[in-house]
């Protein structure tokens, strides 16, 4: 890595390169990041700030070598580029560089996994952004304030903004909805204010500063819902009305046996699933599974995090049509800590508001899908609840059904007070939820 110091528009500015591009066989995904001396707004309560721009997910050079090149039109590469607004300490002469490596970190991941990011999006990193003690520990995402969308030779570019949050606060955002904080952080001037800077050395959340947002959170969760409507997990599930010998069809952990993966229009379907339910007031349909997509890959659109769950594993292995739909009469669900943790979300947020939520395993690819009885479109049904297609299974809860469930699992909302691994059953559903450590699904062999 080098430093190159510039002159831009009159502020000093640094530019952060790198040895190790994607496209010459290195680990980094970007070209550079620009890192400038943003002078603020006074009149607007706006404070001097380091601002940091990445390059590299968009397409640079039209050539193919990194991006495929689809026109003026389309996006240009990713369709976006990240931005970060730090706050500038006094004395500090020179940008922390740590912006960019945190840059690098979510560039390799939208690389890796072809999954993008759009505003109100959240990232739980679970660390302080600086390796520091710092109460700073997530992200999400919004548009620059300052950047507009730009047209370029090779496509259109937007501006995303990081947004350093608290625990709290990204809890928050899961129980309604991003843009929702956002909103909040951008009334309080040391958690953001209007450009939404962020300040590391914040040591208390908005609900801490000000008591009275947290009341506009619960108002809006009671009115909204959740406008999350799936997350990559660490999950599984097992269909306990057969014997586990019979591995005809796909199960979620096979011991001994590699699990077969999703097929492309299953993988176009629950990236459809997570489009649809991130449209706010549109009527909860899931998109049919004979949907014609070429490659399991929509091209009628600009990729976004809309489309979250299509994965580099996820091309078919044998033909869709020889995937039947199975009916289970008992199935068991499996999650680690974190991702059960969002079972109360997914049941008071989502399904008591007539919407989905979905599941998608970071190890594999397996899904599960809740849906309610007013969503459309699913192959679970009141009459056959619980339905699988491949490794994706679906469960159909009745609103009686949720408020019980609810109510059982009313201690997940305290996690740090009980001890895994945590079972819930309810044997006149055939339905059994346990709650497991990490390592059962980094080792499923274990």
């Amino acid at each position: 890595m080098s430093f190159l110091l510039l002159s831009c528009a009159g502020n000093s500015c640094a530019r952060w390169t790198l040895r190790g591009h994607y496209r010459l066989g290195g680990p980094d995904p970007l070209d550079y990041v620009s890192m400038y001396r943003n002078l603020g707004n006074p009149a607007l309560n706006v404070p001097e700030h380091w601002h940091y721009v990445s390059f590299g997910l968009s397409d640079l050079y039209g050539d193919n070598r990194v991006h495929e090149f689809t026109g003026t039109d389309g996006p240009s590469g990713f369709g976006f580029e990240l931005t970060f607004r730090l706050k500038r300490e006094t004395g500090e002469s020179a940008p922390p560089t740590w912006p960019a490596e945190l840059m690098q970190g979510l560039a390799r991941y939208v690389f890796q996994s072809e999954n993008t990011f759009c505003s109100g999006d959240h990232v739980s990193w679970h660390s302080p952004l600086d390796n520091s003690e710092s109460r700073i520990q997530h992200m999400l995402l919004t548009e620059d304030p300052q950047m507009q969308p730009v047209q370029t030779p090779f496509g259109v570019v937007t501006f995303l903004q990081i947004v350093g949050v608290c625990t709290e606060e990204l809890h928050a955002a899961q129980q309604w909805n991003g843009q929702g904080i956002l909103e909040l952080l951008r009334t309080v001037p040391v958690a953001g204010g209007p450009w939404l800077i962020t300040d590391m050395r914040r040591g208390e959340t908005i609900f801490e500063i000000d008591p009275h947002l947290q009341e506009r959170v619960d108002k809006g969760i009671e009115t909204d819902g959740s406008n999350l409507s799936g997350v990559s997990a660490k999950c599984a599930w097992d269909d306990l009305s057969r014997p586990p010998e019979d591995d005809e069809d796909s199960r979620s952990i096979c011991i001994g046996t590699q699990p077969r993966r999703l097929s492309g229009k299953d993988t176009e379907q629950i990236r459809e699933t997570l489009r649809r339910g991130l449209e706010i007031n549109s009527k909860p349909v899931l998109p049919p599974i004979n949907a014609q997509r070429q490659n399991g890959l929509n091209h009628d659109r600009a990729p976004s995090r809309k489309d979250s769950l299509e994965s580099e594993s996820s091309a078919a292995i044998i033909p869709h049509e020889l995937i039947r739909t199975r009916q289970l009469e008992s199935v068991h669900l499996k999650f680690n800590q974190e991702s059960g943790a969002l079972i109360p979300l997914c049941l008071r947020g989502r399904l008591l508001h007539g919407r989905h939520f979905t599941y998608k395993s970071i190890t594999g690819d397996t899904a599960i899908t809740f849906v309610s009885t007013g969503v459309e479109g699913a192959f679970a049904t009141e009459e056959h609840p619980y339905a699988a297609h491949g490794p994706w299974l679906q469960i159909l809860l009745t609103e009686e059904f949720v408020e019980r469930m609810l109510e059982d699992l009313e201690d997940l909302n305290s996690p740090e007070e009980f001890k895994l691994p945590k079972e819930y059953s309810w044997p006149e559903k055939k339905l059994k939820v346990s709650i497991l450590p990490d390592a059962v699904f980094d080792n499923p062999l274990h």
